[in-house]
């Protein structure tokens, strides 16, 4: 019977989900009175439709516990045990209610808090599901996901600042003068939580090739597996300008491009780009 590894849809893996055999439990998106669910039946096209339109960002939120009871109970069908990488305890209550769940099932279900969102939290899915398949226990898997949290590099920059505006995540001041000026901040998470890190300022390209320049000095030492460039619906063009600059810079096996999902869009806005990966 083999361990069935899931998370939340804010792994942002798309379809490497289900090419690493990853449950995915979507998470909640609600347009005024409408409800959604991430990945199944909204888009980020959708979000940018209803912020243009309304001037508010849609409002997420979490399953409930009995929710994830049912997930949990449909993964536990033919399967010795469930280990459920969720989104960053300090991001989402996602995690506190997939721990509750997870006691009615008597230690079949474990929960990791990955302290990540997006491919950052979707590096540690992936990390797993290859564990299982080298035929590693679910307490040896849980055991690395914890001592492997720490070094993930999640981290993205924005196009524009409406969006984190919008989300009380900046003051009005801060969006104009950086929208007029062309800064666009690095956002970086420490110890499962958001914040601001340096500014670029400039063309969204050239910012790029300095947050990727940063990114090669402050993380020498890599798991070079592989790295995610996770961006919102960002043009062709960028991602391209990211991929090319990532190969200069690092030595990954295999550069993986995925678009956030209606969540990770919801806060951030169009146009954002991560490069994300695993430190030593």
């Amino acid at each position: 019977m083999a361990i069935k590894i899931t998370s939340d849809s804010t792994c942002d893996l798309g379809s490497y989900a289900q090419k690493y055999q990853i449950g995915v439990v979507p998470l909640n998106v609600h347009l005024d009175m409408e409800t959604y669910l991430d990945g199944v039946n909204i888009t980020p096209q959708d979000i940018f439709r209803y912020v243009e339109e309304t001037k508010q960002l849609p409002k997420t939120s979490a399953k409930s516990q009995e929710d994830y009871e049912e997930f949990f109970k449909e993964q536990l069908v033919g399967a010795e045990g469930v280990l459920h990488v969720s989104i960053s305890d300090k991001a989402s209550v996602s995690h506190k209610v997939a721990k509750t769940a997870a006691e009615t099932f008597g230690g079949k279900v474990k929960v990791v808090d990955s302290k990540a969102l997006s491919t950052g939290q979707g590096l540690l899915v992936v990390k797993a599901a290859e564990l299982r398949d080298q035929g590693k226990s679910i307490e040896e898997i849980e055991k690395e996901l914890i001592r492997l949290r720490d070094k993930v590099n999640t981290s993205f920059v924005p196009d524009r600042l409406d969006y984190l505006y919008k989300g009380g995540r900046c003051s009005r001041m801060a969006m104009y003068g950086a929208n007029l000026l062309g800064i666009h901040p690095l956002i970086e998470m420490h110890e499962g939580q958001l914040g601001a890190g340096g500014k670029y300022k400039g063309r969204m390209a050239g910012c790029i090739k300095r947050y990727v320049e940063y990114l090669k000095e402050k993380y020498p030492e890599y798991d070079k597996s592989r790295c995610f460039i996770t961006h919102s619906s960002a043009d062709p063009e960028l991602v391209e300008v990211a991929r090319e600059k990532v190969k200069e810079c690092f030595e990954f096996e295999e550069i993986l491009e995925t678009v956030a999902g209606s969540v990770i869009t919801g806060h951030c806005g169009k146009g954002t780009l991560g490069v994300l990966f695993i430190a030593k």
